[in-house]
């Protein structure tokens, strides 16, 4: 019998969000300002009381421009001076030169980081703070010490398990899978493998993970580590993706293959890229919260530390809704299915 061990009390308005992600972004450094027009109606652009920086894994795939266009949304309502920037590629090294650029080059009150290693970031994000730059994280955490909270979208014992289950279901319980991760490095892509894989050992000893395949969040590096894994592995039931450019990449492959509705996918992505997939049979169910309200609620908690308002249990967030925290992070709610039936619902 197919168990459904978490059931998700999902709550529309989070998700909803009317956003389209347009065409991709071609710049690294965007910097946006709350328009306030003077008493003579001109359009002079005045700066704002606060500045934040957000500081993405990866800037052009549809995930991290979809949160952009949430955080500039915020920057404007809130009248908050909002710099985005993010690497070209899922790098450590690359993050840490961009905001040591930041601190060097602009008057920074919060930068705001989804952390590519938890551990390598520590000294420069130790640097803003000697700077008097208040530090958060989203999406990724970073060490306890390197930040004041973080920012989660949902509880990673529940999501993983979840990723799971919605595996489970496709392929009744049994057989070859594989997952389909980002960058090994990232804390929270771990953390929803380490449940995935227990909830595997817990319920379905019939099903056997053949390998865990890092993407570093490349599309075309996920599209060519899909292809192997179909040829590879010949009796593969399920692929497993766990950040957000793997689930497009295996059901493309898998729809190339001739194999839709005999390898299942599943996992973690924005509804837009997955339309034709779960249309056609070559995807199952995806999973996902609301990209866009990440980056509003980033935005909107950065504006507040920088007032220093601490976030706290049930805080309402104008925009999003109440938020849950617990110790020093911050949960934005839970995440809703994606299927062939409600998926055009939905634009993100």
């Amino acid at each position: 019998m197919i168990k459904k061990l978490f059931s998700f009390n999902v709550l529309l308005f989070l998700f909803v969000s009317g956003c389209s992600l347009g065409a991709a972004n071609t710049d690294e450094y965007k910097v946006v300002f709350n328009n306030r027009p003077s008493q003579q109606g001109d359009e002079e652009q005045h700066l704002t009381e606060y500045t934040v920086a957000i500081i993405p894994k990866v800037i052009n795939i549809p995930y991290f421009n979809a949160v952009e266009e949430g955080a500039i949304e915020a920057g404007r309502e809130l009248g908050v001076k909002v710099i985005y920037k993010g690497p070209t590629v899922a790098d450590s090294k690359q993050q840490i030169k961009i905001i040591d650029e930041l601190i060097e080059n602009e008057e920074i009150d919060v930068i705001a980081v989804s952390a590519n290693d938890p551990e390598k970031l520590i000294p420069v994000l130790k640097k803003a703070q000697n700077h008097q730059i208040k530090v958060i994280t989203w999406d990724a955490d970073t060490l306890q010490e390197g930040r004041d909270f973080f920012i989660n979208m949902v509880n990673p014992e529940t999501l993983g398990r979840h990723l799971m289950d919605t595996l489970a279901w496709n392929v009744g319980e049994q057989g070859e899978f594989a997952i389909m991760t980002g960058a090994n490095s990232a804390s929270n892509l771990n953390e929803w493998l380490k449940w995935i894989q227990q909830h595997q050992k817990e319920y379905y000893p019939n099903m056997k993970l053949v390998t865990i395949a890092a993407t570093d969040d490349n599309p075309n590096k996920a599209y060519l580590i899909a292809q192997k894994l179909i040829k590879d592995h010949p009796q593969l039931k399920g692929i497993i993706g766990n950040s957000s450019v793997g689930p497009p990449a295996a059901a493309q492959a898998v729809k190339e293959a001739g194999k839709a509705g005999k390898i299942a996918v599943v996992g973690l992505s924005p509804p837009n890229p997955m339309n034709e997939y779960l249309k056609d049979g070559s995807a199952q169910i995806i999973t996902l919260w609301s990209p866009k309200k990440l980056g509003y609620l980033t935005v909107a908690l950065s504006k507040n530390m920088a007032t220093g308002v601490h976030p706290y249990d049930n805080q309402e967030i104008p925009g999003v809704g109440k938020i849950r925290m617990l110790d020093d992070v911050v949960t934005m709610g839970e995440p809703i299915d994606f299927t062939k039936d409600n998926v055009d619902q939905y634009d993100f």
